[in-house]
């Protein structure tokens, strides 16, 4: 599952996360302080900034690890976290934003901050940074730029002015954009733990003095301002490559896991649980009311995980449920409370067009490109997939009154959705029987390989999708195999162990993909094809598009059209295809008090600090 958010944050482990303000609640001494769980995938980096590592459970890891300046509650609202600092507006034209960082905090290693920590975050979001350093051009397909990071091409890349201008004391940056942008506030940088970063590009692997880390802080802040190639190249690697882990043990660089939030990781086990610990130096947020330990248990199967509900196992039940899950959820009230409700996250299926976005290994598969033959088989397979069969025996088992989700701009309750599916050309993908839409496809896959017929699918094809203890993803993957192959597709839908890592590759020809919406912006739901770009797809007026909604800001009716003109393309281009809205079914042991799952990423644990069991 990837995350649609907003491109500019450093280290994801340190990066803005949300943090709920709350009374605190009464000592409970013979309460429980550990709360364990579950995860449906497991573990696979500590820095969620990296492209293909940008993954729901590891941004639950990095939001417990690292504050911000901003977090959204649950309505969902955007909060400041003034406990960590403050940020406001020192002129108008020119368009300035100061970010100041609160005095008196120290990471997790005992190291003071200050807005030094906040320069990474430029570095890993503004091409143009990028390319004067001598780091590479984030835009260029051939090379990989030398951090490896999902925040070039974005609202801050495309607005930013200059570099930021560091304060006299150090602990403010202000920032100038080229007009006031409407999602202003979102462009808080994330703060990173540089001196770290710095310690482990010079080869350390152990925590080390106050003194020698200010002074390694110092380091990068030389080679931030004096555009030093070499350096920041050495710690681009640590940034790109060393958070890239899924087990954490005695052995693990302590470097590796310091940060500002009130929890750190202790271990980590592959495929297994991530243990994480309460931090003593944590000052960066909101007071943590009772918890002392979180325990991340990996179980895919949404059966089995009701099961460990049931059994005392897990203290919370999350992620993708099943019809069978929530009849057993339903059946152990009053023990276990039940939240329903739905995520901002939709299911897609998405195609490749070309080489994913700065990459060097070319695709060139049945889909790629833009000629008639590659958009016929496109249209065909998304024809023939099984959209409303997944309705009825995947989602409707989880919330009866569950739709079919028609566009990647709105989701369904959304003013605006009516109209846009009204006049998109989605239509072609929902007229008729899902027999005669096959029979089209076929019709289509036909004129290019004449030997296809229903029960001799030839066109051979990839789906990538995660692990096999996904059972919804397998399931979904069944019905879709069975469907396409009638429209002449032999589709190979072995899931992949580790999926995330080869979004980059060319081995795959479509994907399932679930988009978390984890900020409110004017430019909507869909993920551009700006960042994070696995497909290959590019088209020039998306991209005029998409840079006007960044950066200017907008009546109702104007974002409405520019929503229209995008979801057009897509669906001209057949480039993607939304399946449904993910339903959410939450069980939460009944002694479990503070649960109140957001909308928006991070979904269950943005308030974990208020969490509390009674006795």
């Amino acid at each position: 599952m990837k995350l649609n958010r907003l491109m500019r944050a450093a280290l994801a482990v340190v990066a803005a996360a949300g943090l709920a303000i709350g009374v605190i609640a009464p000592a409970h001494s013979a309460a429980k302080t550990t709360v364990s769980i579950v995860q449906s995938n497991a573990l696979t980096g500590l820095n969620p900034s990296v492209s293909a590592f940008n993954l729901t459970f590891n941004v639950d890891v990095a939001t417990l690890s690292g504050m911000g300046f901003t977090y959204y509650n649950n309505k969902p609202e955007l909060i400041d976290n003034t406990a960590y600092g403050s940020y406001k507006i020192v002129s108008k034209k020119p368009f300035k934003v100061s970010y100041t960082v609160r005095s008196g905090q120290v990471w997790s290693d005992g190291t003071p901050m200050n807005a030094v920590d906040l320069l990474l975050s430029h570095v890993t979001a503004n091409d143009s940074y990028s390319e004067i350093a001598g780091l590479g051009d984030p835009s260029d397909a051939r090379t990989k730029p030398a951090f490896d990071s999902g925040g070039y091409g974005g609202i801050y890349a495309e607005n930013v002015v200059g570099q930021p201008i560091l304060s006299a004391n150090k602990m403010t940056v202000t920032v100038e954009y080229a007009s006031q942008v409407p999602d202003w506030k979102l462009l808080a940088p994330g703060p990173s733990p540089v001196h770290a970063l710095m310690l482990m590009a010079e080869g350390e692997d152990m925590l080390q003095s106050v003194a020698k880390s200010n002074a390694a802080r110092e380091r990068f802040l030389k080679a931030f301002t004096t555009y030093n190639t070499a350096t920041l190249k050495k710690i681009g690697k640590v940034w790109s490559t060393s958070y890239n882990i899924n087990t954490v043990d005695e052995s693990t660089n302590p470097l590796l896991l310091v940060g500002n939030g009130p929890f750190m990781v202790k271990t980590a086990v592959p495929n297994g649980a991530v243990t994480m610990v309460r931090n003593p130096k944590y000052t960066s947020g909101p007071k943590v009311k009772a918890l002392k330990t979180v325990v991340f248990k990996v179980i895919g199967d949404g059966t089995a995980a009701a099961q460990a509900l049931k059994n005392g196992e897990i203290d919370i039940y999350a992620g993708q449920p099943t019809g069978d899950a929530v009849n057993q959820l339903k059946a152990m009230a009053p023990a276990v409370k039940i939240i329903g409700g739905d995520q901002a996250v939709y299911e897609h299926v998405d195609i490749r067009t070309g080489t994913a976005f700065g990459t060097t290994d070319t695709y060139n598969g049945v889909f790629a490109g833009n000629s008639q033959k590659a958009l016929d088989l496109r249209t065909a397979v998304l024809l023939a997939w099984p959209r409303e069969e997944i309705m009825e025996k995947i989602v409707r088992p989880i919330n009866s009154s569950a739709q079919l989700m028609n566009s990647l701009m709105y989701f369904n309750a959304e003013p605006g959705y009516k109209d846009i599916i009204a006049k998109s050309g989605v239509s072609k993908f929902t007229e008729g029987t899902q027999a005669s839409r096959n029979a089209k496809a076929l019709a289509l896959v036909k004129k290019y390989y004449p030997e296809a017929t229903a029960t001799n699918p030839v066109v051979k094809i990839k789906l990538l999708f995660g692990q096999p203890s996904n059972v919804r993803r397998v399931a979904e993957a069944a019905l879709a195999k069975a469907s396409v192959a009638q429209a002449g597709f032999d589709m190979d839908v072995a899931p992949t162990s580790g999926w995330s890592s080869f979004l980059e590759s060319a081995k795959y020809d479509l994907s399932f993909f679930a988009w978390v919406k984890s900020a409110l912006l004017q430019r909507g739901n869909v993920g551009t094809y700006q960042e994070q770009n696995y497909q290959g797809y590019s088209n020039p007026e998306i991209e005029k598009i998409y840079t006007e909604l960044n950066g200017k800001l907008l009546t109702a009716a104007e974002i409405a059209d520019r929503f229209l003109k995008v979801e057009t393309i897509l669906m001209r281009d057949a480039i993607s295809l939304p399946i449904f809205q993910h339903p959410s079914v939450t069980g939460v042991t009944a002694k479990l008090m503070g649960v109140a799952p957001s909308p928006l990423s991070p979904n269950l644990v943005w308030n974990v600090w208020d969490w509390y069991f009674t006795a």
